[in-house]
């Protein structure tokens, strides 16, 4: 049986999970009855491959939130976002980074979600980024001509398969929070999916991250008693994270090779072991690959593509 496609969803952001969703989704644990949060949402691309039945989805950065809010109540469309990235895609193409960095400072001042998604598409790879001020200061990504009519119906292809899963999910909510404020509403017959910021690797994406937050994330999971699968790595060529054999010791951990394009030089873009900490018994059959979205009562049915 083979697993569905991963689809991508509009924001970019560094560290998305695109590649790595299949093999997230065959981790996750068995029948369960509860609520799938994730505090970490980011670009969004694991909850919605995944698809919960219930979720409670939530994030620092309240630019996230407020797009897929916006998605979610019809303020944001496909077709309001052909014409948004038509008409600013040609000031782009005409004006080059001069116009970039106008609307970066539109943004910083009127923090509308459509500027947001214009800067995460046409920004230096895909960053996402705040300085200590909660002002994006991403540079131009130099690629005046980003906003092409097929690069336009991607970005809105994506945006209504967003749409048709965040208005046809009435159980999912969607609040901007601290993480410690979410998982203090987790319950044991949850399931928590947690993708925080890389710690000894964080590119400051909204708010900082340290070795104080990756304990304080390890106390407020325990203190739910839910079921967790963590997003971490756990080495590289040149160092390994210290924190799976103290924070995170004693947890089953699955790794998996993979590789980020974040660096700027070649040389810095190096592949990373990525690692899966469970806290909880699972096991798949190596002579019968299982669907894990099939399988779990936590998860709805399929939608097609």
């Amino acid at each position: 049986m083979t697993s569905e496609r991963v689809r991508v969803p509009p924001i970019k952001c560094q560290g998305i999970k695109t590649k790595l969703v299949d093999w997230i989704r065959e981790n996750l644990p068995g029948q369960m009855q509860g609520t799938y949060f994730e505090p970490f949402l980011g670009s969004g691309v694991v909850a919605f491959n995944v698809r919960p039945k219930r979720a409670f989805l939530t994030d620092s950065n309240p630019h996230i939130v407020a797009f897929y809010e916006q998605i979610k109540r019809g303020q944001i469309t496909p077709l309001l976002v052909s014409k948004f990235l038509a008409t600013e895609g040609g000031k782009l193409r005409t004006y080059g980074a001069d116009y970039y960095y106008e609307v970066r400072d539109r943004f910083n001042s009127q923090k509308d979600p459509l500027d947001f998604l214009f800067l995460s598409r046409s920004c230096f790879n895909g960053l996402i980024r705040f300085n200590r001020s909660k002002s994006y200061n991403v540079p131009f990504g130099h690629k005046p001509n980003r906003f092409t009519k097929s690069y336009i119906t991607k970005i809105c292809n994506q945006v209504k398969w967003v749409s048709l899963l965040l208005r046809r999910n009435e159980d999912w909510t969607l609040a901007c929070m601290d993480f410690r404020e979410a998982l203090s509403r987790a319950m044991a017959t949850d399931f928590v999916y947690c993708d925080p910021p890389y710690l000894g690797r964080h590119i400051d994406y909204f708010n900082s991250w340290s070795d104080m937050e990756e304990k304080q994330l390890r106390e407020t999971l325990d203190q739910s008693g839910a079921k967790f699968t963590l997003s971490t790595w756990l080495k590289n060529t040149y160092r390994t994270n210290e924190c799976i054999d103290t924070i995170w010791a004693g947890f089953r951990m699955v790794t998996r090779e993979h590789f980020y394009h974040i660096g700027a030089k070649e040389t810095n873009r190096n592949s990373m072991t990525e690692a899966l900490i469970l806290n909880y018994e699972h096991s798949m059959s190596e002579n019968k690959p299982i669907n894990k979205v099939e399988q779990l009562g936590l998860f709805e049915s399929l939608i097609p593509a």
